[in-house]
This record gives structure tokens, sequence and C-alpha cells, in this order.
């Protein structure tokens, strides 16, 4: 559970810096900046709030380990569970493995094959499927919290970035099923972009929105395949002979404070593209192909190959090596092929791909720049509101103060962090400071002290937190605010939803909001909807990750 609650706090704080402060329409009726501190102000009056004025230094907040940082492994579904004398577990993009059409070509495949009654050496062959992204993969394994017998990504650098790792990679095909990534633009805006830049391709697409042309936006490189891909394309875009050059690092750093925020997640980047935020993003032509959604975009493919290699690793057996074999062969059949067509697969086989001239550790290199400059330059200014109230007594606030602080690993340094916690009162436990050594210590020692009890007056907790943000941004400067809202149940006490959202509004702060052990999130969807955030329903079971994904796009 501690590892899970980190992860949603790490997903959520990924997100916000992502997607930024957006641009919520509020309507004819949208305060300005000043009328919201002004109503914020009127609204504070009312709010009890007491000062820590002596925080708790951690002296022992180093003492988390990257492994500590992840979820167990389990809280990536067996999507398909073989149970032969020689089982092989298959870890699969999420492409290929989920329970239901389209994506599940790896499901349908592994369970005929288990039903064939495959056998070597007189013993039965068969496959387990685990949903995970290759991101994920790669993640895990880096860390040595998971050692599958199989790894089927979408493309091959997630392997190349395990090789460079020190892991003992061994291609078994370099092909299983074809699939591409590449740009989606909308029909409303692609006929005068080719009439502008005479081809769509990545270069052309980042003139565009350089020139404003354009409002693209790409998924995060930790997690999403296309995302990583399109990244080094980006970047070789930027400077063809060293994509990992000074000059390359300088104009992403300049893209990324014109460009739209990175979207947490595909399904982020249709919502926004529905709503006309964007209207060029990312996509691999499997989900293009198969996504009524999309029929009003043209999809151009881009950057290396989605075929969907196979890989082993030296710790696995000579035996399940041949088993595994086994299976490629299978998949390899006509009719299998027949059935990846039908789920979207086999497109575009004409394509050859744009190698960005990376090695493994190029890869790496190329995440790693990424982060570092993902937000043009503007530092982050964040406030975590944590529920303290008599709910979270016992295991739940255990494992929300773990998890929070394993997670807050991923918080860049150069962001400005602040913490408060609530009940039936405001307690701000750390002012917003930048995030360095002193204040990252300072942080695990609130988190740690916090304790349960009382009511949950969440909304007057979310305006404390934006009374800090504007304080900070008064003496910083520009910057990205956000506010991140745990909770494990409906408001109570204090101001309500509808007395905060103007002020939510006209401020134009991003809340995102992570819901634990709680599924009636509709008000804190709504709350998060106001300025294009995310609202993510989380357990014990899988907080870690979410935390931890979303403190890579946002922290």
């Amino acid at each position: 559970m501690r590892k899970i609650i980190c992860l949603v706090l790490i997903t959520v704080m990924l997100a916000a810096t992502l997607t930024g402060c957006g641009n919520f329409t509020g309507g004819k009726n949208k305060l300005s900046y000043d009328e919201a501190l002004t109503e914020l102000s009127a609204l504070m009056k009312k709010v009890r709030v007491t000062t820590v004025r002596n925080p708790t230094l951690d002296i022992y907040s180093d003492d988390i380990t990257e492994a500590d940082a992840l979820s167990d492994i389990s809280v990536f579904p067996l999507t398909t569970v073989g149970k032969g004398q020689i089982n092989i577990e298959i870890a699969a993009d999420t492409e290929l493995s989920d329970e239901n059409a389209p994506d599940d070509w790896g499901n349908v495949v592994a369970q005929r094959f288990n039903r064939e009654g495959f056998t070597l050496n007189g013993k039965t062959v068969t496959v387990s499927i685990r949903k995970i992204t290759g991101g994920e993969v790669v993640t895990y394994m880096r860390a040595d919290a998971y050692k599958p017998d199989l790894y089927i990504p979408s493309h091959a650098a997630w392997g190349k970035m395990l090789e460079a790792s020190g892991i003992g990679v061994i291609t078994l095909t370099d092909r299983l099923l074809g699939n591409t990534g590449g740009l989606l633009i909308s029909d409303k805006v692609y006929g005068d972009f080719i009439k502008k830049y005479g081809e769509a391709n990545m270069k052309t697409v980042i003139e565009a929105t350089l020139a404003g042309d354009l409002n693209f936006a790409y998924t995060n490189p930790y997690t999403s395949s296309t995302g990583l891909n399109m990244l080094t394309i980006i970047l070789k875009a930027f400077d063809p002979e060293n994509p990992l050059s000074q000059t390359a690092a300088q104009k992403l750093l300049e893209y990324q404070r014109q460009s739209p925020p990175v979207g947490y997640t595909t399904a982020v980047l249709r919502n926004k593209a529905a709503k006309g935020i964007i209207d060029a993003m990312v996509m691999e032509e499997q989900a293009y192909v198969l996504t009524q959604a999309l029929s009003s975009y043209v999809y151009i493919p881009q950057g290396i190959r989605h075929d969907h290699p196979v890989f082993t690793f030296d710790y696995v057996s000579a035996e399940k090596q041949e088993a595994a074999q086994l299976f490629i062969d299978y998949c390899m059949r006509d009719d299998i092929q027949r059935l990846g067509y039908e789920k979207g697969f086999n497109r575009h086989n004409e394509y050859v791909g744009e190698e960005p001239g990376l090695d493994g550790s190029g890869y790496l290199e190329a995440q790693a720049l990424w982060k570092k400059n993902k937000n043009g330059g503007v530092p982050t200014v964040a406030v975590f509101v944590a529920d303290t109230s008599g709910s979270m007594g016992g295991t739940p606030l255990a494992e929300l103060k773990s998890s929070l602080i394993a997670s807050s690993r991923y918080i860049n340094s150069d962001s400005y962090i602040g913490l408060i916690s609530y009940s039936d009162d405001v307690t701000i436990h750390l002012d917003v400071k930048p995030f360095d050594d002193k204040q990252r210590a300072y942080f695990s020692g609130e988190v740690k002290a916090m304790s349960a009890s009382g009511s949950t007056a969440t909304y007057n907790a979310v305006l404390a937190g934006l009374r800090m943000l504007a304080e900070a941004k008064e003496s910083i400067g520009e910057c990205r605010p956000i506010l991140f809202v745990l909770t494990d149940g409906e408001q109570n006490v204090g101001w309500n939803l509808d007395r905060i959202k103007p002020i939510v509004d006209g401020m134009d702060v991003p809340v995102y909001t992570i819901a634990y052990n709680y599924r009636n999130t509709g008000e804190l969807e709504e709350l998060s909807s106001i300025n294009e955030a995310v609202n993510i329903k989380a357990d014990s079971d899988n907080i870690v990750n979410e935390l931890r994904n979303l403190f890579n796009v946002e922290g």
C-alpha cells in the first residue's frame, strides 16, 4: 500500500507539469486573476489556518531506494495465466495485452496457444501475459524489481535501454507484429498546413508549432513508446548530427516554452483534441485505425517502427528460451498474423522507419534531457494538500505518508514545493521553497509527523493552497503553479465546491486530485477539469506508480 500511494502522487505531479496551468473556459462571468485573489482573501477569513513554526527535519530522508518507489509488480495484471509444466511469463505492451478488444491480440493468441497442448521434452508448455507498458518494464528491471521471461515492447528502443543498463538482452525476433507510431493532424488544419509547409513530418510540425500555426502535443516518454519515439525525432529535428547536443537541448527548452504541455496519457490528448485545445498529437497506428473518434485526423508514420520485437534475458533457462520459440513460431502463422491485421496491426509495411541514431544510453539520456527541459525553463511551483481527517486513520494514512515520501524522489530539485494537511482546519507544514536537500528532508519529516482526526474541509484546504501559490508567484515571478489534492472522502465541513470554483477558474491553477480508495469522485473530477488537470483513482496497490509517473511529468 505504501508503494501504491507513492505511485499516485508521482502520477499526479507528472501530469501537472505536463499540462501546465490550462485555460478553463469559465464563461462570460469568469473572474480575472486579481478579482479571484480578492474573492480568495474574502473566503479565507472563514478558514482556520495554523502554521508549523519548527518543522521536523528528517535526517534519514535519503534512505529511499528506486525499488522502494515502485508498487508491487502485481499492480500490472496477468491477463492470461498459463498453467503448464513450463510456463513463460511475458511482459507485453498494453496494445497487445488488454483483456478487451481491440487491444487483446496477445491474450487471444496466448489462450489459443495454451489450448493447443504444446510440449517440450515431455513437459506441457504455456504462456502467461502481463499487461504493462514498455517504459514500466524498463523502470522495474533497471531497479531489479521484476524479471519476466519474455518482454514484448512496442519498439526496440526499450530493449536497447535495458542492454545499456547492464541487463543481458537476447533478441528472439525483431518483429512479432507490425505497427508504426506517428503524427495525427486534424482535417480542419491539415490542408492549410500542407499548403504552407509542403509536407507533414516532425520538422515541419515543430516549425508550425513555433510559428503558432499548430498546437501539437505528445505523451510522457518515460512510459509511452510513442512519446519516446517522437521525443527522439524531435531532438533529431533540432540537431540532425547530434540529437543530444547542447544545441538540441536549448532548442527543446525553447520549444517546450511555446508548445502545449506533454499529455499524461493518450486519453488526455484525445480529450484536449476534442475540446479544440490541440489539433495535432502522437498516436500508434493501430489505435488510430480502430478508433472511430480519430477518423477526422490524418495519420503520418514517423520515427522508428513499432514492430514488437521479442526479448529474453541471460537469466532465463535454455529450456524456457526453447519453449518461448515455440510460442513465437506459433505467432508467425498466417492465421495469427491475419488476426493481427484485424486488430489494426500489420499496416504500412512499406514504411522503413527513421532512426534517431541513438544507442540505449542515448535513449536514457534523451529522457533525462527531456525531464530537465520539459517546463521550458519555467519552474514548477506546487503545493501538496493531504487529507488527514479521521477516515484516513491507521493504515491509509501510514501508507500515504510512506508512499508520498518515496515518490518525492522524482521531483526535480529546481521545483518549489509546499505542504499542507487538513481535517476540520488547515495546517501549513511547509511554506513554498526550492526543493533542495534541506526542503526535501523537511518535507519527509513533516509528512511522517501527520496524524488523522476530525472532519473533511477539502475546499478550505484548496483555498489555503491557492493562497500559498499566489504568494509564491508574487515572489518567484513566471512559474507553473500546481495544486495536488489527495483525499479519501467527500468534503463535509467548510466551503463547498460551487463556492470556490470561480476562484480556481480565475487563478488558472490546475488542481490534480487523487482519490485514494474512494470511487465516488464526481466532485474531484469536476475540480480537476476546471483548468485541464486530471483526477486519478488510486488504491493501495497502485498509488506508488501513479505518483512516480505524475512527478516525472510534472515535478
